[in-house]
């Protein structure tokens, strides 16, 4: 019985080891945006911008199609490939500008990515856009793993609203969920803790979901949505899972709905 018992707790040690050594590929598997499908726009104009600890983001910048409304800041899932980000904020946006980048260690981007390097990179990022604005409104559009870069930017920066397709209130609540055996508060480096960051700020926030979205449980984006302070809408992508959710013509109109709203939002204060 001894035996079983340490075998047990051994076996117990190696795969929350092996969880603990991988979590950074986990969270950030670069591999699988390592090519775009579709690449930028052929408008897109490319950027080069520093990071604070001397590594270098790239990204690109899109101009609107005639007079801008303003400008998106697109912020990825963990596996987008920002070439073909900037590519699907194009064709569903084109009367704004666009600035979309990959993430820190992504692509052609160097470094490591963390959840503290991505935050940073989005300061710059927002830094750099705000320059070119010349007073327009800018909004930000985050994706899954995107929708807590967008948080910690809102409460760290002016944003005139954001939207959050698929998000969570805590990267760390998501991993208590999926794995409840794990004692995941001390072993997860990058907790990404959204709703904390949100919880207060005063800024128009749209939501947009996934009916089966089989990698966010609903609960988490429940507690995303509870922290609000400022929600204008929450809509639901019927039919749709957490990768498909994009292909569905639903999510082109949300999505339509959440930037004319924050327009007109950021007309009546002029």
């Amino acid at each position: 019985m001894v035996h079983f018992v340490l075998a047990g707790v051994a076996g117990y040690a190696v795969v929350v080891g092996a969880l603990y050594l991988l979590q950074d590929a986990l969270v950030f598997p670069r591999s699988a945006a390592k090519g775009a499908v579709y690449g930028p726009p052929t408008q897109a104009q490319r950027i080069a911008l520093p990071t604070s600890d001397g590594n270098s983001i790239v990204g690109w910048f899109v101009p609107a199609r005639g007079e801008s409304c303003g400008v998106v800041l697109g912020f990825g899932g963990n596996a987008w490939n920002a070439d073909d980000l900037a590519s699907f904020l194009a064709r569903r946006l084109p009367h704004h500008d666009l600035v979309v980048f990959h993430y820190r260690g992504y692509g052609p981007s160097s470094g490591r990515p963390s959840e503290r390097a991505l935050y940073d990179d989005a300061l710059v990022v927002y830094d750099w856009a705000k320059g070119r604005a010349h007073g327009r409104p800018i909004y930000a559009v985050g994706f899954s793993l995107g929708t807590a870069v967008v948080a910690f930017l809102a409460a760290q920066r002016r944003l005139d609203g954001i939207v959050l397709v698929t998000p969570f209130d805590s990267l760390e609540a998501v991993a208590r969920t999926r794995f409840p055996w794990v004692p995941v508060g001390i072993l997860l480096r990058h907790p990404f803790r959204a709703a904390e960051q949100l919880r207060g700020v005063e800024v128009p926030a749209v939501v947009i979901l996934a009916e089966h979205d089989e990698v966010i449980p609903r609960e988490r984006s429940a507690a995303l949505v509870a922290a609000l302070a400022r929600p204008l809408f929450v809509g639901m992508v019927p039919g749709s899972t957490h990768n498909r959710i994009y292909d569905e013509e639903e999510f082109d109109r949300l999505l339509s709905e959440a930037l004319r709203a924050f327009d007109g939002i950021a007309r009546s204060r002029t």
